[in-house]
């Protein structure tokens, strides 16, 4: 894919750099909330319709988008939560992202755009949670080409060009298409596969054996799962 294209370029000036950051014990963390922090002014700056100085502050975001990993393994402070922490900041990013140019777009009074834009917004969520959900019932498997990095990157391109109102055609279209492609993909590595059953269900479903010594149904706590309906049991499996 075209992000692993240009890591193979970046690799050399990012080490450099990644272990300047670690000489001055840059924390990653601080190094993860500035791009935030940049993505926040690129889209305020979209909301003004200053769209190259936007795609000028969203290089300096992509920058620290990839450095906070390789900053994070040469000082020994790679996490689970870390990562966690990136991830839900960089939904955050897509985002303000979006919602500047849709600000900017209402503001003109060009309907078509802002629209344009809110589906660009809906996708580029959209393709990380499809994602997500995917990888926590198959193996992962990269599927559909629009990953963060190369709509940031046509983004960029497109507000440093002035052709934003085409890269937006782009966007609200791509994405949503590799969320179609990562359903049917999911559904067909998924359609021979069992659920799996819920203790708690199997002890509804299949009920003990008498005996004595336990206490009867109608003596049960109304807070004990075995004992609830079976939807019930569902509906706690899914948190709610």
């Amino acid at each position: 894919m075209l992000t692993r294209s240009m890591g193979r370029y970046l690799q050399w000036p990012l080490d450099r750099l990644a272990a300047v950051l670690s000489a001055a014990r840059v924390p990653p963390n601080v190094i993860t909330w500035s791009a935030l922090a940049l993505n926040l002014w690129a889209a305020v700056l979209f909301a003004k319709g200053r769209f190259a100085a936007g795609g000028g502050i969203m290089l300096l975001a992509g920058l620290c988008d990839l450095l906070d990993g390789p900053v994070a393994r040469r000082q020994n402070r790679v996490s689970l939560f870390g990562g966690f922490l990136e991830s839900i900041l960089d939904r955050y990013a897509d985002l303000i992202l979006f919602l500047g140019l849709l600000v900017y777009y209402s503001h003109v009074n060009r309907f078509a755009e802002a629209m344009l834009a809110g589906a660009s917004m809906a996708g580029a969520v959209m393709v990380s949670y499809a994602k997500a959900r995917a990888e926590s019932l198959v193996p992962p498997d990269n599927v559909g080409f629009w990953e963060r990095p190369e709509r940031l990157i046509l983004l960029i391109l497109g507000a440093l060009t002035n052709r934003v109102h085409i890269v937006l055609w782009i966007l609200a279209i791509g994405p949503n298409v590799t969320v179609i492609h990562r359903i049917l993909h999911t559904w067909n590595r998924t359609k021979h596969i069992a659920p799996k059953q819920h203790p708690a269900e199997s002890q509804v479903d299949s009920p003990a054996p008498a005996d004595s010594r336990l206490p009867s149904a109608s003596s049960a706590r109304p807070t004990d799962l075995a004992g609830a309906p079976h939807y019930l049991t569902r509906s706690a499996r899914r948190g709610g």
